[in-house]
């Protein structure tokens, strides 16, 4: 009976140079259980009635109103020029009534050197006296270059 000591084995101060596989088999696992699990919720659908071809043309014109804030905070209402704020109310009010196809489109161009306050007032009466349709155009005046 003899013993080998010291010959062909590995010593304390190698290490083992094997990849640990344990946490690699244990993503691999959870991903399968995932994949398990989500493959039934893929297979149920939802039936939805879609329209079919083209959609009839708009019949109604709907006119465009735009206003215009300029730098020194005068207000002009399709080139018109607004002379209070009474006076502006009345014609939002005017563009607010009726039937909602029917109305016009509220455009607001502020200028960018017009003060915030003043295109935000005139906003927030467009939105108080029941205007819907309400955008702000001339952005590009905002892009820096």
């Amino acid at each position: 009976m003899g013993m080998n000591v010291g010959s062909g084995g590995t010593t304390e101060d190698e290490g083992i140079v094997d990849i640990n596989t344990t946490p690699l088999i244990d993503v691999m696992l959870v991903l399968l259980i995932m994949l398990i699990i989500t493959i039934p919720l893929q297979t149920q659908s939802v039936s939805i009635d879609l329209p079919q071809g083209n959609p009839p043309p708009q019949t109604i014109e709907v006119p465009v109103v735009t206003l215009v804030i300029d730098f020194d905070n005068s207000i002009t209402w399709n080139g018109e020029p607004v002379q209070s704020e009474d006076d502006l109310q009345a014609r939002m009010r005017q563009i607010a009534i009726g039937p909602e196809e029917t109305r016009a489109e509220f455009h607001v161009q502020p200028n960018r050197l017009a003060n915030y306050k003043t295109v935000i007032h005139v906003m927030a009466d467009a939105q108080r006296l029941g205007i819907t349709k309400l955008g702000i155009t001339g952005q590009e005046q905002f892009v820096q270059p």
